[in-house]
């Protein structure tokens, strides 16, 4: 059990707000099987080209990041790195674009723990500033809250960041999103259950709590975080 009592807390997604399963057996595998006929029909798209430059010059396509519009070279490049699972801005963008037709449709509704709906509503009430930090896209981010198994949980959200902001292993990037919540890193609590991120976040002086959830992989952390296996662990 936590007892915090800052003023925001900061919550990683993947492993924390939901399971890895989710994610790595349903969102992942959708995105991979309708990424080819999404460029077919929207490769043309100037924000969806401007995209696949950096996508082929990532995965080592020789052609030009201005070349014309190609959807099989786009989608091949696209695969290569959803293949390697990488961290990469624009293909982080490019999923959260086709995860929307998804979520929109009602063919993907978004698990969260059972624990989370009831916290976030607790927290977001007592005045605390609730946010999300996450390796996916924003856009993906507000789909995926908007539409889980719970409801539409955007209202109990202030904000949201990726790695646009910065990577999730640098202290720089918790330092700038302290600053942008308008409170001192102290303040705020980040949860997540991936330790080289906990470790960013106390470096930059965040307090911190290590996500043990149904799934997860053992943390490899260099500071010793404080383990909650429900939100409910956090006591506020």
């Amino acid at each position: 059990m936590i007892l915090f009592d800052g003023r925001g807390v900061l919550l990683d997604v993947e492993g924390t707000t939901s399971s890895l399963a989710f994610v790595e057996e349903v969102l992942f595998p959708f995105a991979r099987r309708h990424v080819g006929a999404f460029l077919d029909r929207h490769a043309h798209d100037p924000a969806i080209h401007a995209l696949l430059g950096p996508i082929r010059a990532e995965a080592g396509d020789p052609a030009p990041p201005d070349a014309a519009p190609d959807a099989a070279r786009g989608t091949a490049a696209a695969l290569v790195l959803m293949g390697r699972d990488a961290k990469f801005g624009p293909l982080k963008d490019l999923q959260g674009r086709i995860w929307r037709s998804g979520f929109e449709s009602g063919e993907l509704v978004a698990h969260v723990f059972d624990d989370v709906p009831a916290a976030l509503a607790i927290w977001a009430d007592s005045g605390l500033d609730v946010r999300i930090y996450s390796s996916g896209s924003i856009e993906a981010q507000r789909l995926f809250f908007g539409h889980t198994a719970a409801g539409d949980l955007l209202p109990w959200l202030r904000g949201h960041y990726d790695t646009t902001t910065g990577p999730k292993r640098e202290a720089a990037s918790y330092e700038a999103i302290a600053a942008d919540m308008g409170l001192e890193p102290r303040q705020v609590l980040f949860v997540s259950d991936v330790g080289a991120e906990l470790d960013a976040a106390r470096r930059a002086g965040m307090q911190t709590a290590l996500a043990d959830r149904p799934g997860n992989r053992p943390s490899e952390a260099a500071f010793d975080h404080p383990v909650v296996a429900t939100f409910a662990d956090i006591v506020t």
